[in-house]
């Protein structure tokens, strides 16, 4: 596909959303709808749209090209998918009931209560710092994507691609905020979805497979192992590692973020929030083993057409290329369409959805937007809109960061140490909801934060000396949150803390 259709495509796709956004926002921009879809969302909508949300443009090349990874993860990842299903379901029977029942706008108003203000301020940048630098590495990603094959071929810059992107997504976000995200979210969610069953199809058609015969020919193949029982000390990718690492990832860096869960806020009541969780969690888990068959299917192709794994700059292989190499160089016109509208549905239903929690945590949570004191202050929408600009020239600087460091390991290990920091979220609310009877000096708080990610840091780096050859992956979170969860029992006190349900 040349680079001219590809850039049309995407310009037609953003015009459609922008449209969108200004019928669903119309003349409705107050900050009621920015942050709360005025507590009116379908929660059928809310479940379908929030895989879009899920599911980022790096899953979406990511996932399928691992399933041929030199390390030999395979269907691996499925392991942790099902522990996320289980994290699901726990959000929804006990932190959307606690959310609800406090009337929260940002979740982290429970802290403020709970613990207090200093608490209260560290579990809301924890949340700016982490989600800020994940969302803008998920952006970056596949804006190299987009870059290596459409922009080269017209000379435009890097930083060029990234603040058009940026603008783009500002452009159909500033003003209707999660009531625009709602819709736009669920529509990008629609092309994702049928992007990844179209390519099955189409890589079946060409294969001459029928569907039984590509789940056959999958099932037979090198690539379907889904189960890890062996070698639990050395290997990262043992079955209770990616299980437990699964349910606390995603109780962590769902339940305890504000993205995911103002879109659950947005329900009418906690029992549409909870169909929402439910829905949400069966098409997840349907959608990723999609994925995953993707994954198996396109190394099977490319092993049937000799078409090798691209490189990067240094001649190490990178398997997350593989996708969109095939569907850009190797399939007809259509195929190749239908994948560039999942990948970039996948990513910007991902950033919009990021930077508009990141704006209603920051006014919320530091503004005090959300206090009725504040609400009728005048220019207070033109300061919120001010704050979304703000968060996407931040978001355009990291991404310029990431890109000028061009060092894949500083990279990754910058996003890693970003997932390390829901740890704390992760220890504050367990201390919060299990120690009923005592509170903490406040003003240690934000140390303590400090302190557990980097004690978390060390052990990760040093575990095979430090526990006998034993091997970290995502269980990583649960030492985080536990570190952290005893540093606070060494500085609690007894204090029965009034809640305050009428926030």
């Amino acid at each position: 596909m040349k680079p001219e259709t590809i850039l049309a495509i995407i310009i037609a796709y953003f015009g459609l959303l922008i449209v969108i956004s200004r019928l669903v926002s119309g003349k409705d921009g107050g900050n009621d709808a920015f942050f709360k879809a005025n507590k009116n969302s379908k929660w059928y909508l809310v479940a379908f749209g929030m895989i879009g949300t899920a599911l980022s443009g790096v899953t979406f090349i990511s996932v399928p090209g691992e399933v041929g990874s030199p390390n030999g993860e395979q269907f691996k990842y499925f392991q942790f998918v099902l522990g996320n299903a289980i994290g699901f379901i726990i959000i929804a029977k006990v932190l959307l009931p606690l959310y609800y029942k406090l009337n929260l706008t940002s979740i982290y108003s429970y802290i403020e209560e709970r613990l207090g203000f200093y608490s209260y301020k560290t579990a809301a940048m924890i949340f700016l710092i982490s989600r800020t630098i994940g969302s803008a590495f998920r952006l970056y990603l596949v804006v190299i994507v987009l870059q290596r094959y459409v922009f080269d071929a017209f000379k435009i810059p890097f930083w060029a691609t990234v603040l058009i992107s940026l603008l783009l997504i500002f452009a159909y976000t500033y003003k209707g905020g999660l009531k625009t995200i709602i819709i736009t979210d669920t529509l990008q969610t629609f092309f994702l979805v049928s992007s990844v069953l179209f390519t099955i199809y189409f890589i079946c058609d060409t294969l001459d497979l029928n569907f039984v015969e590509a789940f056959e020919t999958v099932k037979e193949s090198n690539y379907s192992k889904i189960f890890f029982f062996d070698n639990f000390i050395g290997s990262r990718y043992h079955f209770v590692k990616q299980i437990l690492g699964g349910i606390f990832v995603t109780i962590a860096m769902v339940g305890l973020d504000q993205d995911l869960m103002q879109k659950n806020l947005s329900c009418k009541n906690i029992s549409e929030a909870q169909k929402n969780m439910f829905s949400f969690t069966g098409i997840f888990v349907v959608i990723n083993l999609f994925f995953l068959g993707v994954g198996a299917l396109l190394y099977i192709y490319a092993d049937k057409y000799g078409i090798a794994v691209p490189t990067d700059s240094f001649g190490n292989p990178r398997t997350d290329l593989l996708f969109p190499e095939i569907a850009f160089n190797h399939l007809a016109i259509i195929p190749s369409v239908i994948f560039l509208l999942g990948l970039t549905a996948a990513t910007f239903a991902t950033t919009d959805s990021a930077l508009t929690a990141l704006t209603t945590s920051f006014c919320v949570d530091f503004l005090g937007m959300d206090k009725a004191k504040n609400i009728t202050k005048p220019n207070v929408v033109r300061t919120r809109h001010w704050v979304h600009i703000s968060f996407s020239l931040l978001m355009f600087l990291v991404i310029i960061i990431f890109n000028t460091l061009n060092d894949a390991s500083v990279v990754s290990m910058i996003f890693r140490i970003a997932s390390y920091t829901y740890g704390p979220l992760l220890g504050l609310y367990s201390f919060g909801l299990l120690i009923k009877n005592k509170t903490v000096h406040d003003k240690f708080v934000p140390i303590i934060c400090i302190t557990s990610p980097l004690l978390t840091l060390l052990l990760s780096m040093n575990s095979t000396i430090l526990f006998g050859n034993y091997v970290f992956d995502n269980e990583l979170i649960i030492v985080n949150g536990l570190i952290t969860f005893i540093l606070l029992l060494f500085i609690s006190k007894k204090q029965q803390p009034i809640i305050n349900t009428d926030l």
